[in-house]
């Protein structure tokens, strides 16, 4: 398995991103799985349905299972959140583990910046960023460059720069 990031302010544009990346990796025979990062309170069941219901009233773990998929849920209740390599572990095996978020934890990542969100780039202060997928160039930053609309070229750097699970996992993490 390897690893690689896709870091950037909220709006950038990271998630359809993915959805347009994803099907061009599996095209190339790549096996895809992914990990994002929420930073709000959020729910893959509603109220009123049973799992949500399990987990109200104090269940730690709710495995959802059907005929096309299943879905675990844990709840930290009073435990702080989890590090990256914990969530890592957590995954089945493919050829490729695309992180979304997590951008200020120490794995090789790809920026992805829209001039139109008004944010400033986070490459200048990360040296873990080894791309950017933009909407403007940075020639100034050292890295590659590449359009955010040029999905060719951005899973051509996905592949090259992806790193091993296991150098991610022994590298110290930032503590949530």
């Amino acid at each position: 398995m390897r690893v690689i990031g896709l870091a950037g302010w909220s709006g950038a544009g990271k998630t359809t991103l993915l959805t347009r990346l994803i099907p061009e990796l599996n095209r190339r025979g790549v096996s895809v799985s992914t990990l994002k990062h929420a930073h709000h309170a959020f729910d893959l069941d509603t109220p009123g349905k049973d799992s949500y219901e399990h987990r109200m009233a104090g269940a730690r773990e709710v495995l959802i299972s059907s005929e096309r998929r299943w879905a675990l849920m844990h709840e930290l209740r009073d435990e702080p959140e989890a590090v990256l390599t914990d969530l890592l572990g957590k995954l089945s095996p493919v050829d490729l583990v695309i992180v979304e978020g997590f951008k200020r934890e120490p794995h090789a990542k790809i920026e992805i910046h829209r001039a139109a969100n008004g944010k400033p780039p986070l490459h200048p202060g990360d040296p873990t960023i080894v791309a950017i997928a933009s909407d403007v160039a940075f020639p100034e930053a050292g890295r590659p460059f590449v359009p955010l609309d040029d999905i060719a070229a951005i899973a051509e750097i996905v592949l090259a720069r992806a790193e091993p699970i296991a150098a991610v996992l022994a590298r110290p993490q930032r503590q949530a």
